[in-house]
């Protein structure tokens, strides 16, 4: 008897690799491989979010990790949805790029909970895993400076990322409108059901303890914050994800 499968949902993702990030007249990505960054931006962020006093935005090449970093409270890829909600639809992410966001406040306290990794980033960024940059990999730093004891207290970190949320848009949306069919990248995942067999289930555990030990889940973009929840928020209660959902960066962790 022939087995019955049910396509259930079909998720593309397509990369677009950047060859090289510099600093530029403004902020622009384009499929040929070019990334300008600019801090003409964060003058109105600033205005945006009161409880941050500063906002350094560097760019840090392939091997040149010798230098001194804040503590590390996310490393986030740089991706869009074009046509679909999460999980679904069409995807587009730029590779050879990643975003290293960090913190400290006025006083020159770490924003971190149980733990800081300020530091020399040689040391403290773990290069060539499932999450983190590579070797080949361009970082660009957006490094907060929040009011004096706002990094302990849960709207301090939250306004950090909110500022990063609105810096990545800026290029989030010049992704959104490039051809797909220049992508360097092209993957397609389906969520399948066959029917008589088993059902399987994974359990991830996230953080939804405190201000820097949250989980942020169902966002408007991968791995974004706006239109997102905060697994705290919701009673650290179970919740349930599809795989491509999970896939196509539905959780943020805001550690």
């Amino acid at each position: 008897m022939e087995q019955e499968v049910k396509d259930l949902r079909r998720l593309v993702i397509k990369a677009f690799h950047m060859n090289r990030v510099v600093e530029g007249g403004e902020n622009k990505v384009t499929a040929d491989g070019l990334m300008t960054v600019n801090r003409s931006c964060i003058p109105e962020i600033l205005k945006e979010e009161p409880l941050i006093e500063d906002i350094a935005v560097n760019i840090i090449p392939p091997g040149e990790h010798d230098r001194w970093t804040n503590t590390i409270m996310d490393i986030i890829p740089i991706s869009t949805k074009v046509l679909g909600k999460l999980g679904e639809g069409i995807t587009h992410t730029l590779t050879g790029v990643y975003l290293v966001l960090t913190g400290v406040d006025t006083e020159g306290k770490q924003t971190h909970e149980f733990g800081s990794s300020e530091g020399n980033l040689k040391e403290k960024l773990f290069l060539n895993r499932a999450g983190t940059p590579s070797e080949e990999d361009y970082i660009i730093s957006f490094d907060v400076t929040l009011k004096a004891g706002m990094g302990q207290e849960r709207p301090g970190p939250m306004a950090a990322h909110r500022a990063c949320d609105k810096f990545l848009q800026l290029f989030r949306e010049q992704l959104k409108k490039m051809k797909g069919e220049l992508c360097t990248e092209r993957h397609e995942y389906h969520d399948v059901a066959r029917q008589g067999k088993k059902k399987v289930v994974i359990i991830k555990q996230v953080a939804g303890q405190g201000a820097m030990y949250d989980t942020w889940l169902f966002p408007k973009e991968p791995s974004g914050v706006e239109g997102g929840h905060s697994i705290i928020d919701m009673g650290n209660m179970p919740i349930v994800l599809t795989p491509n959902e999970y896939r196509d960066g539905m959780i943020r962790s805001m550690q």
